[in-house]
């Protein structure tokens, strides 16, 4: 696989969405969980350090002030009897069911420490009369404040607290297990799918199985959380299933060592010397699946190139993103990063040695193709590497820093937008499909009769999509409706569409020149300005 050079910022979280780097370790905060409020001091360092990164890292700047008291009007989800006021900006109001409960002078929109301990205050003071609060943990306070807060920036930054923290890590990066997944019945689960290669196959565990018990623990009357948190566990830690086969009345305990297990998120289908490739998400170890299903792809007699299906796939890693578009560019810019923060910055080249560099290739979109997704497309189609077929994109163009808390928690916060090599800035616009087959009535004859005619639209239009700025809201919403964003979970004319270019070569080539690389000289010195 391609390596790509870059700058890592410390603070990001290993595994980022949509950002990758490393943090310094974090002493996690210890608080109350069950109930009895936010302990201060703990509850104003994770507070301090959200609205700190807020107020550092955001794409934009902020008063953080606003922030704050968004996030302190957060409160009311917890108890709708409890508001805060802030009327003229000098001093704030906090009322409980109509009535004044305390007043405060405002901290400086820049004053993190002042805003947090603010927060923190007023929480404490509405806890001696809101139940409610009182009965609330430190989790909760921190998910109402984070929520409301980050609301007030967009709907792409989101707090996430420590329990639902881990699972997302554990999508994305991949958790301790035994490679099964099973179905809840009322008296244990039963096993739908052994993974190959897995402890659970080594095991001779098979589709059918009943486990009723791990570890001791009976499955019987348990959620699915519990029963997942059993199955789960530590990379190399040991778990025992009681087991019954089918069949089989007497039950018998298996033990087994977890392995690190990655959700699949590539799939790939052979048929007539055309290899479909399927990515649903952006995770740890894609493009190295991709990599390995090139490479086998490539062995077969009659290979004739790859479908690079996109349509649906809602984004995830940048790393794993750019290291897909990297394995069918051999050379020159597949994108880059850029934000308010320096370390915001990143620019990213395909190395020479990509397996896939001469690898006649179709991407498939749709209007849920976004993030990540939209990140490969673009820059398949501006290295000329690639034809799209399908409709535009979702236009998610911003980068999230996934950010890990002192509580466990993690804050995905928008700190930089993604420029397409072209340079192009994704957000609000997409990525314009080579063929669009928006139209349902459209047949993958009327679709490609006008590449081969001379007339066809799309050079002018892609023209006139890669010269558009960022601050050109009502053009870029004009350019989205020459081919309308639609969802096209498994439509068949795409995949036919796809077939007949990679079938007919002189084809495939007319439709490749209409959008012929033209990488803007600007889009190296667009990484020191300001967006």
């Amino acid at each position: 696989m391609p390596r790509l050079s870059m700058k890592v910022p410390r603070w990001l979280v290993a595994g980022a969405l949509l950002g990758v780097g490393a943090c310094a370790p974090i002493s996690p905060v210890a608080g109350d969980p069950a109930g009895g409020g936010a302990a201060t001091p703990e509850a104003e360092r994770v507070i301090g350090f959200g609205l700190a990164m807020i107020q550092d890292r955001y794409l934009s700047p902020v008063a953080i002030g606003d922030v704050a008291v968004a996030g302190m009007g957060g409160l009311s989800k917890i108890d709708p009897a409890l508001s805060i006021e802030r009327p003229t900006g000098q001093r704030l109001f906090l009322r409980y069911q109509g009535e004044a409960l305390a007043d405060y002078p405002a901290p400086a929109d820049d004053d993190v420490a002042g805003w947090s301990a603010m927060i923190v205050r007023a929480e404490r003071e509405a806890s001696a009369v809101s139940p409610k609060l009182r009965a609330a943990g430190s989790e909760q306070l921190y998910q109402a404040v984070f929520d409301a807060g980050l609301a007030k920036l967009d709907r792409f930054s989101r707090y996430a607290g420590a329990v639902a923290a881990r699972r997302r890590r554990a999508a994305r990066d991949g958790f301790g297990g035994i490679g099964v997944h099973y179905d809840l019945h009322a008296g244990d689960v039963v096993l739908t799918e052994v993974a190959p290669d897995s402890p659970a196959s080594r095991a001779r565990l098979r589709i059918g199985d009943h486990v009723s018990a791990i570890d001791g623990t009976a499955l019987a009357g348990l959620d699915s959380t519990s029963v997942a948190d059993l199955f789960d566990g530590p990379v190399a830690s040991s778990v025992a299933l009681t087991v019954r086969h089918p069949g089989n009345r007497q039950a018998a305990q298996i033990n087994l060592d977890r392995i690190l297990v990655v959700p699949r998120s590539v799939t790939m289908t052979m048929a007539d010397g055309i290899a479909t490739i399927g990515i649903s998400s952006f995770r740890r170890n894609t493009a190295e699946t991709v990599a390995k299903d090139l490479v086998k792809a490539e062995a077969i007699p009659g290979f004739r190139g790859v479908i690079l299906d996109l349509r649906g796939t809602p984004g995830g890693l940048l790393d794993e993103g750019i290291a897909v578009a990297g394995l069918f560019i051999d050379h020159g810019r597949i994108g880059l990063t850029r934000g308010r923060n320096p370390s915001s910055v990143q620019l990213y080249d395909a190395t020479p040695g990509a397996p896939g560099r001469t690898v006649p290739l179709v991407v498939l979109v749709d209007g849920r193709s976004a993030s990540a997704a939209e990140i490969v497309a673009a820059a398949l189609q501006d290295s000329g590497r690639a034809v799209l077929v399908g409709t535009n994109t979702y236009g998610k163009g911003t980068v999230q820093a996934v950010i890990r808390m002192p509580n466990g928690g993690e804050m995905t916060l928008s700190w930089a937008r993604f420029y397409a090599p072209s340079g192009y800035a994704l957000h609000g616009l997409g990525v314009l499909p080579t063929v669009c087959t928006a139209d349902p009535n459209t047949t993958p004859a009327t679709a490609l009769a006008t590449i081969g005619d001379g007339h066809s639209p799309v050079r002018g239009t892609i023209a006139a999509w890669r010269a558009t700025t960022i601050e050109e809201t009502a053009l870029r919403a004009r350019l989205r409706t020459v081919c309308p964003a639609g969802r096209h979970p498994d439509a068949p004319r795409d995949r036919a569409v796809a077939r007949d270019l990679l079938n007919n070569p002189g084809l495939y080539q007319q439709a490749l020149d209409l959008t012929a690389p033209a990488v803007a000289a600007a889009t190296t010195a667009m990484a020191v300005h300001q967006p």
